[in-house]
Order: structure tokens, then C-alpha cells, then sequence
């Protein structure tokens, strides 16, 4: 049950990530605007944010199980890094009103998904 459910999720991840993706360059767009801190915070979110799909992307089409597990790794840190950025944003007060929660949340429950296919797929090589 555990593997079909990860089955499930890895089929689902692309979409998710793009949609994120896509959130991340709405929320960019808008710090671009600002001067400072939010500008060079937003430019690092972008890189991360728009880095775990395109990851995850290339994980879709790898040539071996092993490139496919250094692919969604990587996805993987980009997810923690871009929950990083997007929480220190949220607690400096830098950005407000915007859907921080909800992309902070999004990005959490990708770095799980990513980590469950990840154990999984490590699980079944051993």
C-alpha cells in the first residue's frame, strides 16, 4: 500500500511542482517591485521555487533509477530551500498579504512527498 501510494504521489508531482512554479513567479513579480531586501530574497526564491519542478521534470525522463533518485534529491533541497526563503520572508514582515502561509504549507508538503519517493525508491535498491 505504502509504494502505490508513493506511485500515486511521483505520477501527481510534476503538475503540483509546475503550479508552484507558478505561484512562486506570482509572488517574485511582486517583490520585484520593492526595493532592498524583498528584490534579492525574491530572486532567490525564484531560483529555488522554479527549480524543484524543472527537477522533478528531468526525474520524469532519467536514464537509470540512480539518475532518477539524484534528479528528485535535488528537487528535494530546492523544496527546503525555497521553505526557507519563503519563511523568512513571512517573519520579517518583509512581504504582507500575501499567500505565504499557503505556499510556505506547499512547499512543506513537497519536501514530504519528495523525501517519502525518495526513502521508498532507497528502500527497494537495498
Amino acid at each position: 500500500m505504502g509504494e502505490e501510494r508513493a506511485e500515486a504521489k511521483r505520477r501527481d508531482l510534476p503538475e503540483r511542482t509546475f503550479k508552484f512554479a507558478l505561484a512562486i513567479m506570482e509572488l517574485c513579480r511582486k517583490l520585484e517591485r520593492k526595493p532592498g531586501l524583498a528584490r534579492t530574497l525574491g530572486k532567490q526564491i525564484l531560483r529555488s521555487g522554479t527549480s524543484i519542478g524543472a527537477n522533478v521534470e528531468e526525474g520524469q525522463s532519467a536514464q537509470s533509477e540512480a539518475d532518477f533518485l539524484t534528479k528528485y534529491s535535488i528537487a528535494c533541497k530546492e523544496a527546503r530551500e525555497t521553505r526557507y526563503w519563503l519563511r523568512l520572508l513571512q517573519e520579517s514582515g518583509l512581504v504582507t498579504g500575501h499567500r505565504l502561509p499557503e505556499l510556505t504549507q506547499e512547499s512543506s508538503e513537497l519536501v514530504a512527498i519528495l523525501t517519502a519517493i525518495i526513502r521508498s525508491l532507497k528502500r527497494k535498491r537495498t
